[in-house]
């Protein structure tokens, strides 16, 4: 069994940033992964290196960060595969609501308790001290968790019982494709009219619309640099799921339905594995036009 007060399963991209953070401030943290050399990469921060999730049941707190429904499944039923378990698991994935409330089931047979605690920025946010977390279970349990919490990001907000985080985050990520897709369209736009793309990006981001996401993503758009921080396909996948979401309550998505149809346009169009900011060379692309870098990347 590891000795840690803190375990993690998944060791990819932001796993591995939220573990690096969690060292660097001092706590014990017992890894594993999938693949084992991913989280052995983590063994020269101080992280101790386990073989599978079962060997985490001791840990106080155990978090999981993976992509997938199917692998949530499989990790929460090694986790949970004897009579005991953590006293809290706090699961930042971004999956279905069948998946979540399985890992729920599951975490019950040991009187584990369950938050649901999707984080709101990339690998690099996360080094940077810049993402953001939403986080819904039980409250007291948020409340002995949320110190830990605080170290991985800038914001922790509590939205409620149960699975509601898991909500909120796609919400978030719908508007987030919602937001490239406009930006896409009205860089094309601007530049249809001799407009470069810098000096639109530079009165947007100056303006009341300006926003650290703008700011952020202002120089993918200019270098037309499209290497990955979040997926188109990745994108989509949180669109799947946000509009299930609202047809299981009926609530009319007309403006993401839109988004997704480009979103899954970009997919198919050998963007699949590129930043989502590659909305905007799709969208170039139908308007007849070859975009070319700008600024200081020109």
């Amino acid at each position: 069994m590891a000795v840690a007060n803190v375990g993690w399963i998944g060791t990819g991209r932001m796993g591995s940033a939220m573990v690096a953070r969690l060292l660097a401030a001092g706590q014990k943290v017992a890894v594993c992964n999938r693949t084992r050399v991913k989280a052995e990469e983590l063994a020269h921060l101080g992280a101790v290196v386990v073989d599978g999730p079962a060997d985490l049941v001791e840990c106080r707190t155990v978090f999981i960060t993976v992509d997938t429904p199917a692998s949530l499944v499989s990790v929460a039923n090694a986790l949970f595969g004897a009579e005991v378990g953590p006293r809290t698991v706090i699961d930042c994935s971004t999956v279905d609501a069948p998946a979540a409330r399985a890992l729920r089931e599951l975490a019950g047979k040991t009187d584990t308790a369950v938050l649901a605690a999707p984080v709101s920025g990339n690998a690099s946010a996360v080094t940077g001290g810049t993402a953001s977390f939403c986080v819904s279970g039980p409250q007291e349990a948020y409340q002995q968790a949320r110190p830990i919490l605080e170290i991985l990001g800038r914001s922790v907000t509590y939205v409620g019982e149960g699975d509601s985080a898991r909500v909120v985050k796609l919400c978030h990520n719908m508007l987030l494709g919602v937001i490239s897709q406009t930006l896409a369209e009205v860089a094309v736009l601007g530049q249809k009219y001799g407009v470069t793309r810098e000096a639109l990006m530079e009165f947007v981001n100056g303006s009341v619309l300006g926003s650290d996401f703008t700011r952020y993503k202002t120089p993918a758009m200019l270098s037309l640099d499209f290497t990955p921080t979040f997926t188109t396909e990745l994108l989509r996948k949180d669109f799947d799921l946000g509009l299930a979401a609202a047809r299981v309550v009926e609530a009319p998505m007309q403006v993401a339905s839109a988004a997704y149809q480009r979103i899954q346009e970009a997919v198919t169009s050998g963007y699949r594995d590129a930043d989502f900011a590659a909305l905007l060379e799709l969208q170039a692309r139908g308007a007849g036009i070859e975009l070319k870098a700008e600024g200081s990347a020109a």
